[in-house]
Order: structure tokens, then sequence, then C-alpha cells
């Protein structure tokens, strides 16, 4: 599962050993239980740590670091979110924004350019949309997860109610002056 986090494989056993420990562990218990050299350990601890995954704890009368991961899965689940984004997302949308910049001198260019600048709007439009996800408690936040395709037919029945009071009467079909209106992004996505 580590690798699909973005970390490998020897930080995801440990994540996983101090995930399913009933307490703190320190680096030599991690090396001993996993068979790891010392250094592999400090190296994972030190990743984690960067990753926010686990916690530096010491212990009375013990001069050794112990680690344990958040408590909360919500916790854990955004720490993952967010250095994802910090680590994958952010850079993208930088070089996205540089490339924006440049003055296209080819059609070719062109094209390319404006590909672009639809794919820096999508991850703009998703970074906006986490950034209020965020935000969230984890109680909304698993509400919103469980409602899954009830919020599409929310939406769906949304639009429709916007469409019959733009136009005046419920009888009345967008024209396609009105679908102008709507980001070409949203057209392709909706089927429009």
């Amino acid at each position: 599962m580590g690798s699909r986090w973005g970390i490998n494989r020897t930080v995801g056993q440990i994540y996983a050993l101090l995930y399913v420990s009933a307490r703190p562990l320190n680096a030599d218990e991690i090396a001993e239980s996993l068979s790891f050299s010392r250094s592999n350990v400090s190296m994972g601890l030190k990743e984690l740590q960067s990753w926010r995954l686990v916690k530096l704890l010491h212990q009375p009368n013990d001069r050794r670091e112990y680690f344990e991961p958040p408590k909360d899965v919500w916790e854990i689940f955004k720490a993952l979110l967010e250095e994802r984004r910090r680590r994958e997302v952010e850079p993208t949308l930088s070089m996205l924004r540089d490339a924006l910049l440049e003055t296209p001198t080819t059609d070719a260019d062109r094209v390319a350019q404006q590909r672009m600048r639809e794919m820096y709007e999508l991850i703009e439009l998703s970074s906006a949309w986490f950034d209020d996800v965020q935000r969230l408690s984890p109680d909304t936040l698993a509400s919103l997860m469980k409602m899954g395709s009830t919020v599409k037919k929310l939406l769906d029945v949304g639009e429709s109610v916007r469409d019959k009071f733009r136009f005046g009467r419920a009888d009345a079909a967008p024209s396609a002056d009105a679908d102008a209106s709507v980001p070409a992004t949203t057209r392709e996505r909706d089927g429009r």
C-alpha cells in the first residue's frame, strides 16, 4: 500500500508496524521486529515524520525516542492528501503556470498552451475543492463520502431548477447561447 501513497516499501512496512502496534515503539524495536538495519529505520522514520504520519514521543526515564502514528484515521487521511498535494500537485501547477506565461509562436504551441491552460484550471479547481474539504469536520466528511452518487443526483436536480429559473419557465430548454456561458471543461464533463 505504501507505494500507492508515494512512499517506498521499507517506509510502508515501518508505518504498518507502528499503526498496528498497541504502544509507541523506538527505532531499535522497529529494527528488531522488521529485521531492518538501524540506519534504514532511521531514514524511514525521518520520511514518515516529513509526511506527518508519525509523532515523536519521549518516555519518562528513557532517553530513546518513541514513535506512533496519529490516532485519528481522518488526521492520517488528511496528512496523506496534504503531503501528496505539496509534493506533486503544487510543483505541477508551478510548471504549468510558467509554461502559460510563455508566448506561443506556432499553431501547435497555441494548441498545447490551450490544453495546458485547461489542465491548469482543472487542477486549480480541484485544489480549491480540496481546501474546502480540508475544513470539514471528520463527521461531515464521512457523511459526504457516504452520499456517493446521491451528490450527482442533487447536482442534476439543482442544475435543472437553475435552468428553469434562468429561462423563465419550466418548458424552456437552454439555448446554445446559454450553454456558451458554461466553461468548456464543464460542458465536456457534462456531455454538452
